[in-house]
C-alpha cells in the first residue's frame, strides 16, 4: 500500500524538515553529487523515516541504496537500462518504474514493479519532458491496465489538483515544486496530508 500523498524531494535536510508535518512516503531524488555526498544523503534520509516511521524511495542509485540497506528504490526507464534488477530483487528492493507511453508501461510491467508511475500529468516545471501531459484519463486508462499494481500519478500535480488525481484512478499524488517552492512548505505539506487522508484507505 502506498500512502497517497507521495513527496519527492532532494536532500535529507527537505525530509528532515517536512516528516513532522505528516508526510510518510517520500522518495529522496539527488542528482549529479559525488558519492560520497549521494551515500551520506541516503543513509541520514534512512534513518530519519525509520525513526518517523515514514517510507523511503531512492530514487536512481540502487548500489548505494543496497547498501544502506534501504528497502525501496525507484527507476526511471534510462536507469533500466543499467540497472542490474536481479542483484535488486537479491537484496529485497520494492521497485518503483516510471512511464510515459504504452512501450514504456510494458517494459515496466516485465520488472513486476511495486507500482507504476505515470507522468507527466500536468505541464511540470521541474524539467524539460519529451512527453505531452498525460490527463487524467490517461491515468484512468493505465490503472485499468495494470490492476492492483499501484499507480502514481506524478507531474504537475497541485494541491487544487491532488483530488482529481486520485479520485482519476492514482492510487498515490506525487508532488515537488508544489511543496518545496512554496512559501510555506511545511503548512503546504501539510494542507497536503489533510487533502488526501480519505484516500488513504483506498490505496492498493
Amino acid at each position: 500500500m502506498l500512502d497517497p500523498f507521495y513527496l519527492i524531494v532532494d536532500s535529507a535536510a527537505w525530509i528532515a524538515r517536512l516528516l513532522p508535518c505528516g508526510v510518510r512516503l517520500v522518495q529522496l531524488r539527488v542528482k549529479d553529487a559525488p558519492e560520497a555526498s549521494v551515500r551520506a544523503e541516503i543513509a541520514e534520509a534512512k534513518a530519519r523515516c525509520a525513526a518517523a516511521g515514514a517510507q523511503l524511495i531512492v530514487n536512481d542509485y540502487w548500489r548505494e541504496a543496497i547498501d544502506a540497506g534501504c528497502d525501496f528504490i525507484h527507476l526511471g526507464q534510462t536507469d533500466l537500462d543499467t540497472a542490474d534488477l536481479p542483484a535488486i530483487r537479491r537484496a529485497g528492493l520494492k521497485l518503483g518504474v516510471s512511464t510515459h507511453d504504452e512501450a514504456e508501461l510494458a517494459r515496466a510491467l516485465e520488472t513486476e514493479p511495486d507500482y507504476v508511475a505515470l507522468g507527466p500529468i500536468y505541464p511540470t516545471i521541474l524539467k524539460q519532458m519529451a512527453f505531452a501531459p498525460q490527463g487524467l484519463p490517461r491515468l484512468a486508462e493505465w490503472k485499468r491496465k495494470i490492476g492492483k499494481i499501484p499507480l502514481v500519478g506524478i507531474g504537475g500535480v497541485t494541491l487544487d489538483r491532488v483530488a482529481g488525481v486520485l479520485e482519476a484512478g492514482a492510487d498515490s499524488a506525487a508532488v515537488v515544486t508544489d511543496i518545496t517552492r512554496n512559501a510555506d512548505p511545511e503548512q503546504r505539506a501539510r494542507d497536503w496530508v489533510k487533502a488526501t487522508r480519505r484516500f488513504a484507505g483506498s490505496a492498493a
